[in-house]
């Protein structure tokens, strides 16, 4: 691309960054991009950060920009980096998210399933695992903090869009609680073992006796923090002022063959706010 291009390039890319109110970035098939690349991230928090930053870009290089496409809600995605499944090939595939909110609100959840859907082409997602806002003034985490995220993850059950819901980093006592009061149950609980080496017992217990499914990951606390990714963003932007936005979450699926229990795909959906231009 020569330099007169760039230039105009840029420029409409500026303008559709700042005419934005809410940006919607998918990473694409990850499990493709990887096999191209010799480093390996160190950590999920570095993984986000280097694909939000390729992601955009890459949109920016690839995709035919137009002022005439001015549009409240911007997409990024790269089309061909994208494996959506194919009908005949859903009863072989499990498709399994964690989503990450920043900021509690019903409608990131439905928002958030509904494109990761939309993306993968499925009606429905097998199983998704929440990882809720923290708590504010560093209040440890209630039930009647999670009774509304978990009422919307019952309400798209319902709705067939997800098969089963699940929990992360919830303690015996906060499960218990949860799992009485809850209409559909929580099929699982993901536990970081960095916190806690050996799985706690009388967590191991109750899963067992209420058949929950224990599982371990190395997610930090917080995914990604806000200054973290206000500079992936700047960065994939290449450095054009497009003033700064406030993450609402991230969703991170993982389509997995079940009679091999290899990952197909794995890949990250991301939505952002403007909070100034």
């Amino acid at each position: 691309m020569d330099s007169q291009n760039i230039t105009n390039t840029n420029t409409e890319a500026k303008m559709l960054l700042s005419h934005a109110k809410t940006f919607r970035l998918h990473t694409g098939n990850l499990v493709n991009r990887s096999r191209l690349k010799k480093k390996c991230p160190g950590s999920p928090s570095e993984e986000l950060r280097d694909c939000i930053q390729a992601s955009l870009s890459n949109w920016i290089s690839t995709t035919k920009l137009s002022s005439k496409d001015l549009t409240d809600t911007l997409e990024f995605s790269i089309p061909e980096a994208t494996d959506a499944i194919t009908p005949e090939e859903r009863e072989e595939l499990k498709v399994s998210v964690k989503l990450f909110l920043r900021e509690s609100g019903q409608s990131s959840i439905k928002d958030a399933v509904e494109m990761a859907c939309q993306t993968l082409a499925v009606s429905q997602l097998d199983s998704v695992i929440i990882a809720p806002p923290g708590p504010s003034d560093g209040d440890s985490q209630s039930l009647a903090h999670l009774q509304p995220v978990w009422e919307e993850l019952e309400a798209l059950v319902r709705s067939k869009q997800i098969a089963a819901i699940g929990t992360s980093d919830l303690d015996k006592d906060l499960l218990e609680q949860l799992y009485k009061w809850a209409q559909i149950k929580p099929s699982s609980n993901q536990v970081n073992l960095a916190s806690c080496c050996v799985m706690p017992p009388d967590l191991t217990a109750f899963a067992k006796e209420f058949d929950i499914q224990l599982l371990t990951h190395n997610d930090t606390k917080e995914l990604i923090s806000a200054d973290t990714f206000q500079e992936a963003v700047r960065a994939g932007a290449q450095d054009l002022n497009i003033g700064d936005w406030r993450l609402e979450w991230v969703l991170r699926y993982n389509v997995i063959v079940k009679s091999r229990g290899i990952i197909k795909s794995k890949g990250y959906l991301v939505s952002a706010k403007k909070t100034s231009t």
